[in-house]
């Protein structure tokens, strides 16, 4: 199994991080926690140009093809940056289009996803009945446990989150249009969920380093009895705590998108999402809790760790998946 990345991959990753540096990300985060998508829309456009839209879908739809290590490097990036909307959903969703063999629908859908004009959100089967930003994305898929895929006929009801920019709704899925029934729509949503939870840890990871970069410059200018404070052997001894998390955390990541099963998938999004927290509460620490004024960037960042760590698999979901799938294997030992 191959952990170095190719230059390929290591100058895309490279290309999403100029141009999210060169985006003023943290106001269009502010706007869309207000309603106005505007920004992120136009966001949402320049990373489709980069081709990172066409990675979740075949290349006759116009796409890359399904290409989840290169997905995931790009949802770092995002998630480094904060980028918001449904970023993991939309990817998921074009999976799960492509994975019903529905030449129809696949047409229908997946080109103007690719290209970036629309964005999806879903629900899925023993995930959250909550569909994240419907109010923003084009088409609001869900799949029922009975194996029926629909559009969603509206947004639903409004939930709130710990994080102002993830808005939650419990789509209307009654008499929505059926798009498709039956076993192979089972199995399509099974795999779009997997997709979903690997994204979710890779953004999770992105969120992780973000928070820990912004403490280690915070720790370098706060000084206390006339030292800055990142010179406290406590604070060495936390930061490299938070530091080894994150690295433990990513060649899982990589692991999981180079192999898809479902246990490293698990292990990858466990591992991701309690890294990401820890770099949360170690900011908040550092910071004497200011992290949470509204004004501070970092403000942004703190509070989507929390959400994240539990979107698309909690923590105690994913011990139960890897000791299924791994425990099995060692023979429940």
């Amino acid at each position: 199994m191959r952990f170095l990345l190719t230059d390929e991959q290591s100058d895309f990753a490279r290309t999403l991080r100029s141009l999210l540096a060169a985006s003023d990300v943290p106001a269009a985060v502010r706007a869309w926690a207000d309603g106005d998508h505007a920004p992120g829309r136009a966001l949402w456009s320049r990373l489709a140009d980069t081709g990172l839209s066409a990675l979740a879908a075949p290349e006759p739809y116009d796409g890359a093809g399904l290409l989840p290590l290169e997905l995931s490097l790009g949802l770092v990036e995002l998630g480094r940056a904060g980028v918001p909307g449904p970023l993991v959903e939309s990817a998921a969703a074009c999976v799960l289009l492509s994975e019903l063999g529905d030449d129809a629908l696949a047409k229908r859908f997946l080109p103007g996803l690719v290209a970036g004009g629309a964005a999806a959100t879903l629900t899925l089967p023993d995930g959250s009945p909550y569909a994240l930003d419907a109010d923003a994305a084009a088409h609001c898929f869900t799949v029922s446990g009975a194996g029926e895929l629909r559009l969603a006929g509206g947004p639903g009801r409004a939930h709130g989150s710990t994080d102002p920019a993830r808005r939650l709704f419990l789509p209307r899925a009654a008499g929505g249009e059926l798009l498709a029934r039956g076993p192979r729509v089972t199995a399509a949503a099974r795999t779009a969920a997997r997709w979903a939870r690997l994204l979710t840890a890779a953004q999770c990871l992105g969120v992780g380093e973000a928070l820990l970069a912004r403490t280690v410059e915070y720790a370098k200018q706060r000084t206390q009895f006339g030292t800055p404070i990142g010179g406290f052997q406590a604070v060495k001894h936390r930061l490299a705590d938070t530091l080894l998390g994150l690295e433990f955390a990513r060649p899982l990541v990589r692991a999981a998108a180079l192999s898809l099963a479902p246990g490293d998938v698990a292990a990858a999004k466990l591992s991701a999402g309690e890294a990401c927290y820890g770099a949360a509460m170690t900011a908040l620490q550092l910071h004497g809790a200011v992290g949470y004024t509204e004004e501070l960037d970092l403000s942004l960042w703190l509070r989507k760790a929390r959400p994240l760590r539990g979107a698309w698999g909690t923590p105690s979901q994913c011990r139960a998946e890897v000791v299924r799938c791994f425990g099995s294997e060692s023979g429940g030992t």
